[in-house]
């Protein structure tokens, strides 16, 4: 018996490609503009062949979150290598998240529930990758005890930065790159290390 295999089209896979339409769609015009109508035809298909793989919005809103944390991960790592010590690489890290925060709000902010909270597998798998990376950074550069609460510090500390930076409410008299830097250097300060 032959092996069922995804069906694709002209463009490949088309659950990824009304993913990849859903991201372009929401960094360009929003979540406003996001539907699975608009990801249809930024996808170049029939407005009805987005229900074959999302039954709604929402669902179609938490993939797009869960590859956005899939490239998070990517990114925080690829900031790490850019050290060796483990303090120097949480450090990075938090640069790195900032930098994503920046370079892709509309994404970052679904990420983390600004626009409602979202769920799939994928989702959960996803938040929970991007956790334990920040807990075995955090390990790494203070020690195991009470790693959680410190990766919980961290975690807050380059978060609501990066929420200040992307809604623009840093005040005026204070430069992005010093106070970036300012806050990166305190980090291994607030968790101990």
């Amino acid at each position: 018996m032959a092996k069922k295999t995804a069906k694709t089209y002209h463009h490949g896979d088309l659950r990824e490609a009304l993913i990849k339409a859903g991201r372009a769609i929401l960094e360009e015009d929003g979540v406003e503009a996001l539907t699975l109508r608009a990801c249809a035809r930024k996808a170049g298909v029939s407005h009805a062949a987005p229900q074959h793989h999302f039954a709604s919005i929402s669902d179609l809103l938490a993939e797009i979150a869960a590859t956005g944390f899939e490239d998070f991960v990517k990114a925080l790592d690829r900031g790490a290598a850019r050290s060796i010590l483990p303090v120097e690489k949480l450090k990075a890290m938090g640069q790195s998240y900032v930098a994503f925060a920046r370079e892709r709000p509309a994404v970052y902010q679904l990420m983390f529930g600004v626009a409602a909270p979202l769920s799939s597998d994928r989702l959960l798998s996803a938040k929970a990758a991007a956790w334990e990376q920040l807990t075995a950074a955090v390990s790494a550069a203070a020690g195991p005890e009470d790693k959680e609460a410190k990766a919980m510090q961290v975690w807050a500390t380059v978060h609501g930065f990066s929420m200040l930076v992307i809604s623009q409410r840093l005040p005026p008299k204070i430069g992005l790159s010093q106070a970036l830097k300012r806050v990166v250097d305190g980090l291994p300060l607030a968790i101990g290390a």
